[in-house]
């Protein structure tokens, strides 16, 4: 995901150490609208993704695309109201909700999609089937199983200190169909949706997603950030126009500011995108980054128009250690899963690789006698 292009940044608002940039749509997108899905028990949810594969995650609520064939305009669905006296009978265990696909079609214009488990889901899948070569190296369980069962962490957006008191408020522009939402100046993530109603509708959603465990810790440490305010030079406005072009080179500012801020997002292109779902003249797909060490990492998914143009637009920042485990496996596939040809890629030794695929959590997929035996020479050192 490299552009934003339709899109202008407003002037951000600071509360803490939680930085909010507004963006704005002049011309909203009328023929595709979201509107959000809450599911009824709020607990673990297994999504059948392919068969005898699962995803297995807190998810406690899908959005739902609505478009139309014609470009004729379409409403977004409003919010349900219940009694205050129609309470859920308590449960007794953790409840389960059992939904299938990441994305499915509910109707002849409406697709169902887990936000950001769609795109969390393509990085856990990340060569899941494990070495398709049987080397000697690897155990038996590694070829017959790969990766599964694979893991990650993630925190709701109720658990970074200060998210839910920015958010609430937070002043939504009337133009606004998106947000880049910063903590302790760290990008955790952008929101991108078709029409100011959708956003509206879907700030709250905020609270509910998931934020890495780097965007956690940023928002524990750091409990507030400067409020940049841009400086207009009074000297030099005499006249309305003079005002005028002041306010203009500020919001040039603020938008220049904010490519700044989130470059390694926007200045990095994708590593891979992978094509969901098409919706007429729309396209929902997912996006893995490049891994670069050196760089910010997002994962994300996109709703785009046959022109390219960003309807829909969410991302999940990784944590350094989730960066490392993603260009390990990516290294690993490039030289066919061979030990060797790897070691050479990452420029390093045999026992170096080794070690990194133990740090990273994947050195039970070798050998007993080659991991173990590596084990014994690091306590020896």
């Amino acid at each position: 995901m490299t552009s934003l292009a339709g899109l202008v940044a407003g002037p951000a608002q600071v509360w803490g150490g939680v930085r909010l940039v507004p963006l704005l749509r002049p011309e909203p997108i009328v023929d595709l609208r979201l509107h959000p899905k809450l599911f009824a028990t709020a607990g673990l949810s297994v999504v059948s993704v392919a068969p005898r594969t699962a995803y297995v995650a807190y998810v406690p609520h899908a959005f739902v695309a609505a478009w139309t064939g014609d470009g004729s305009p379409a409403a977004a669905y409003g919010t349900q109201l219940r009694p205050a006296d129609v309470a859920d009978p308590p449960l007794s265990c953790c409840p389960l909700q059992f939904t299938r696909r990441m994305a499915r079609r509910e109707d002849k214009q409406r697709l169902r999609f887990l936000p950001l488990h769609l795109a969390f889901e393509g990085y856990l899948a990340m060569q899941f089937g494990g070495p398709p070569t049987v080397w000697a190296e690897w155990n038996q369980r590694a070829i017959r199983e790969g990766l599964s069962p694979r893991s990650e962490a993630a925190y709701a957006g109720t658990d970074i200190p200060g998210l839910d008191d920015a958010l609430r408020i937070f002043e939504i522009h009337p133009d606004q169909c998106g947000v880049a939402v910063y903590l302790a100046d760290a990008l955790a993530g952008i929101f991108v949706v078709p029409h100011p109603d959708d956003y509206r509708l879907l700030h709250p959603t905020l609270l509910l997603d998931m934020y890495g465990e780097l965007i956690h810790q940023y928002a524990l440490f750091y409990d507030e950030v400067p409020d940049f305010r841009p400086a207009l030079d009074a000297a030099a406005v005499a006249t309305v126009a003079d005002l005028r072009d002041q306010v203009t080179q500020a919001h040039r500012d603020w938008r220049s500011f904010h490519s700044v801020m989130a470059g390694g997002l926007l200045g990095v292109p994708p590593g891979t995108v992978e094509t969901v779902y098409r919706m007429g003249r729309f396209t929902l797909s997912r996006f893995l980054p490049t891994f670069r060490v050196d760089t910010d990492n997002h994962v994300g998914e996109t709703i785009t128009d046959e022109d390219g143009q960003v309807a829909y637009l969410k991302t999940f920042r990784l944590s350094a250690a989730q960066v490392r485990r993603g260009h390990l496996l990516a290294t690993l596939a490039a030289n066919d899963w061979h030990l060797d040809a790897t070691a050479t890629a990452l420029t390093t030794t045999g026992d170096g690789l080794i070690g990194r695929l133990d740090r990273a959590g994947f050195g039970d997929l070798l050998r007993a006698d080659i991991i173990d035996a590596f084990r014994n020479r690091s306590r020896r050192r």
